[in-house]
C-alpha cells in the first residue's frame, strides 16, 4: 500500500516532523534517553519538568505501582514522582545539546515555579539553552511543595499569573498544561489564554488511589508503611483525556491548539486525540509498558490508515469528530434499535442470558436444549451490554428498527 501522506503538524508555530512526543515523564529524564527516542521515530520531547536548584526535591521510594486487572497487565500506573531528579544546569545543557544534534526535531521544557519568581527564572532558563517550546505545568496532582503543580492549575488567577511572567521574559511560544482533576478544564484554559499561553497541553495524571495491600492494609505503592492519594496514568484515564481535548477544541473562545495525551499506548488511541482536536500527542505509559519502539507502530499504522482513506495529511484529521460531537439532549430519540445475533456463531456460553437479566431488558430466554439465548425483540433495550461480555467477536450488533415499531411495555411487581 502506498504511503505518500505527511504526518508533519504545526503546533504553535513550531513544525513537527509527525506528532507523536514523550511526555515530561521518566521517559524524557535526560539527553541519552531523548536522543534513543529520537532515533526511534519520535519527533518531540515534553523534556521531564525542570525545577530551580532553591528547594531540593526528595522522591519516595518505591515512587511506582503498576496496576493490573485479571491478566491484563500495566492497564493503570500509580506514581508518586516528583519533578526531575538531576540538577538544574545538567539539564540546560542537555537541551542546548539535543538542539544541537537533532536540529529538526522539537525539545518542549516542562517547568514547574514554586513562586512567581522560578517563572520567570525557569522560563528565561530554558530559552536561552535553545527550548522550542515551553510547557508550564501547572498540573501534577501530587507535588510535596506546597503551592505547586495541580494547586496552581486549579486556582485560575495564578495560572494567569504565572503565564504572564512567563511571557514578559521570553518570546518562546508557551504550553498551559491543564489539570484534570478540575470540575470545568476550560476555565483554567482560559485564564492560561489570557496571561499569553499559545497552546495548551492535557491530561496530566488523575489523582487516584490504584490499589491497596489486603495483608498490610497500606495503599499502594507502599512507601514505607505509607501510601497517598497520586498521579494515575495508563490506558484506564484514556476516556477522560479524550473528554477533556474535546471540550477545550470546542471552546471557540480560546481557539489553543492542543497537545493531548492519557492512555495513548497504539496508533488508535493516537489517532482519536488527533479526531477530537489535538494536533500532538504525548505518551509515557505506554512507553514504560513497551519501550520507545511503539512509535514505529504508530507512525505505520497512523501512515496505512490515511492512505486508505484518502487522507494525505495528518493535519486534515485534526478535529474531525468533533462536528458530531453533541450534548445528550441532541439525539434523535425517535430512532431506535435491538441488539441483532448471529446464532451461527453462538458458542452457548450463557453470558449474554445472565447479564441481559440481571443488567439489561430481561429480554432473553434460554433454550437448554439448543444452548442457545432466546431473543425477545419486543422487550429489547439495545443497551448492547450482551455484546460487550459476548467472547465471539461480531456475533450481537446494534440494529435499527422502522419508526412504527414500538417497544412492548413490561409489567413490574408491585
Amino acid at each position: 500500500m502506498s504511503k505518500k501522506v505527511d504526518l508533519s503538524v504545526n503546533y504553535c508555530g513550531v513544525q513537527f516532523l509527525n506528532p507523536f512526543m514523550l511526555s515530561s515523564s521518566p521517559v524524557s529524564n535526560c539527553a541519552e534517553m531523548v536522543a534513543r527516542s529520537f532515533e526511534t521515530g519520535w519527533a518531540g520531547v515534553s523534556y521531564k519538568t525542570l525545577v530551580t536548584d532553591k528547594i531540593p526535591i526528595f522522591h519516595p521510594s518505591p515512587r511506582m505501582h503498576g496496576y493490573n486487572y485479571g491478566d491484563k497487565r500495566l492497564v493503570g500506573l500509580q506514581n508518586v514522582e516528583q519533578t526531575t531528579d538531576r540538577g538544574l544546569k545538567p539539564n540546560l545543557r542537555d537541551i542546548t545539546w539535543l538542539k544541537k544534534k537533532y536540529p529538526k526535531h522539537i525539545v518542549m521544557a516542562s517547568i514547574m515555579g514554586f513562586c512567581n519568581q522560578d517563572w520567570a527564572d525557569l522560563s528565561k532558563a530554558v530559552s536561552d539553552a535553545g527550548a522550542d517550546l515551553i510547557e508550564l505545568n501547572f498540573s501534577c496532582p501530587h507535588m510535596t511543595v506546597e503551592g505547586s503543580g495541580a494547586k496552581v492549575g486549579q486556582v485560575h488567577d495564578l495560572v494567569q499569573k504565572f503565564t504572564e511572567t512567563a511571557r514578559s521574559v521570553t518570546r518562546v511560544p508557551l504550553v498551559a498544561k491543564m489539570t484534570p482533576n478540575i470540575s470545568d478544564i476550560n476555565e483554567p484554559a482560559m485564564a492560561a489564554k489570557r496571561g499569553g499561553a499559545k497552546g495548551l497541553s492535557a491530561i496530566n495524571t488523575v489523582a487516584g488511589l490504584s490499589e491497596v495491600g489486603l495483608d498490610d492494609f497500606v495503599p499502594r505503592p507502599n512507601v514505607f508503611g505509607k501510601g497517598a492519594i497520586s498521579g494515575y496514568s495508563g490506558p484506564a484515564v484514556k476516556p477522560v483525556g479524550l473528554r477533556c481535548v474535546a471540550q477545550m477544541a470546542q471552546n471557540k473562545e480560546h481557539g489553543l491548539p492542543i497537545s493531548g495525551m492519557g492512555g495513548i499506548e497504539t496508533w488508535v488511541d493516537a489517532l482519536e486525540y488527533l479526531l477530537v482536536g489535538a494536533t500532538t500527542v504525548q505518551v509515557t505509559t505506554g512507553i514504560i509498558h513497551y519501550g520507545y519502539r511503539i512509535v514505529e507502530d504508530m507512525i505505520e499504522g497512523l501512515s496505512d490508515y490515511m492512505a486508505s482513506k484518502k487522507i494525505t495529511r495528518v493535519k486534515d484529521l485534526v478535529g474531525k469528530a468533533l462536528p458530531r460531537l453533541h450534548e445528550t439532549g441532541d439525539f434523535d430519540v425517535k430512532r431506535q434499535g435491538i441488539a441483532k445475533y448471529d446464532f451461527d456463531k453462538c458458542v452457548g456460553c450463557g453470558q449474554c442470558y445472565i447479564v441481559c437479566r440481571d443488567a439489561g431488558g430481561s429480554a432473553l430466554e434460554w433454550d437448554n436444549g439448543a444452548r442457545r439465548p432466546i431473543h425477545d425483540k419486543d422487550k429489547c433495550l439495545s443497551c448492547m451490554v450482551c455484546s460487550f461480555v459476548c467472547p465471539v467477536s461480531g456475533l450481537i450488533n446494534f440494529k435499527e428498527m422502522p419508526k412504527t415499531w414500538k417497544r412492548k411495555e413490561t409489567l413490574t411487581l408491585g
